[in-house]
């Protein structure tokens, strides 16, 4: 048993033990919802968070890959591929919603009148006041960053010597700046810059792995026997997040990112192959996780419908709505998301084709 190479790591096209992470978010969330005070403990909430810094990993993760490939990143097809893999299935649950608001004749008194406006041009996260789509503001945060993020990331890839010093400056600036804004500012907007934290966390460890230098300072953490008790101690600082929220003080605001450090430790353990990377991939984990993206999106819909049946929250309801969940996901996976995803990677090859040859894009995630 040793710990992974850097050579290893950046030649790993595919870290499969993410979708049990993303398996473990997305249940948490829901259990959140609808398992009442019997999960209180479990703090399921804070699993968006992991979403977050997921997502800045990831997403700096092929950037970076791309860039050291072919000399730059490409917007057009950035933008394409993210636009093929969110937007289908978010249009649809969302058009879904306004339909059966307007059948129940509760469109305007559930607040989804109001909403919709925020919805439909991604400012999801704004809309404070609840409605029926309201698990969506994560989508607000994200869709934010994958705007604004590539952009910088092709400003500062002139590849000049020194790019990495800048691009880390810049990140580790604008989290300080973020930090401030929230403990300075006292207004309710103030929260949101916290979730940008995360995902700027998520980046930040990206650029790291990257780096030779970087990844050897983290690389014990890869050895499976570290990466286990990395692992041991997520578990214990996830359970304690209750309590450390009211120690800190802030309310829950003030564990952010502490959590989002924490994930960061342990997504260094889990992109390396072992017993931690082997349980997370294990089949289960990344079936749920492959959907975990509609599953979020739809838990409301299928709460509605187990509301029939089970009504008041508690682990049966919780159950049952990530059983309903799993299935509307899977239809929702199989016959939107995948078909949407290929539309996308046509689209791309055919721009691809019409320019000049370039080396396939290595799927991370």
């Amino acid at each position: 048993m040793t710990s992974l190479t850097h050579a290893d790591y950046l030649a790993t096209r595919r870290f499969p033990g993410l979708d049990g992470l993303r398996a473990l978010a997305a249940l948490a969330v829901v259990f959140f919802h609808f398992g009442g005070r019997a999960w209180d403990g479990l703090q399921g909430w804070i699993g968006v968070q992991m979403f977050f810094v997921l997502s800045g990993f990831l997403i700096t993760t092929l950037a970076l890959r791309e860039e050291q490939r072919t000399g730059r990143v490409w917007l057009r097809a950035f933008y394409t591929r993210r636009a093929f893999r969110i937007m289908p299935v978010y249009f649809l649950l969302l058009a879904v919603t306004v339909v059966v608001t307007l059948g129940e004749g509760t469109f305007t008194s559930s607040g989804m009148s109001s909403a919709l406006p925020f919805y439909l041009l991604f400012g999801n996260e704004l809309y404070t006041s609840g409605s029926p789509f309201g698990v969506s503001w994560s989508l607000g945060v994200e869709q934010k960053f994958y705007l604004v993020w590539p952009l910088l990331f092709v400003l500062t890839s002139v590849a000049a010597p020194g790019s990495w010093a800048r691009r880390m400056g810049i990140t580790l600036g604008s989290t300080v700046l973020l930090l401030v804004i929230w403990l300075t500012v006292d207004a309710h907007w103030a929260q949101f810059p916290l979730h940008y934290v995360s995902v700027l966390v998520g980046c930040m460890l990206a650029m790291v792995l990257h780096h030779p230098r970087g990844f050897a300072a983290l690389r014990p953490l890869t050895h499976p026997v570290t990466a286990c008790v990395v692992a041991v101690l997520f578990v214990v600082a996830h359970f304690s997040v209750k309590p450390a929220a009211a120690a800190i003080g802030h309310g829950w605001q003030g564990v952010v990112p502490m959590y989002a450090l924490a994930v960061a430790l342990l997504l260094v353990a889990v992109v390396a192959p072992g017993p931690v990377s082997r349980v997370l991939a294990c089949r289960p984990m990344a079936f749920i996780g492959e959907r975990s993206y509609a599953l979020y999106l739809v838990q409301t819909l299928a709460a509605a419908v187990v509301g029939l049946v089970v009504e008041e929250h508690g682990t049966a309801q919780a159950v049952a709505v990530s059983v309903v969940g799993l299935v509307m996901a899977d239809v929702l996976h199989r016959w939107v998301e995948r078909p949407a995803i290929r539309v996308g990677q046509r689209v791309i090859q055919r721009w691809r084709a019409g320019v000049a040859p370039a080396p396939a894009a290595a799927p991370v995630g």
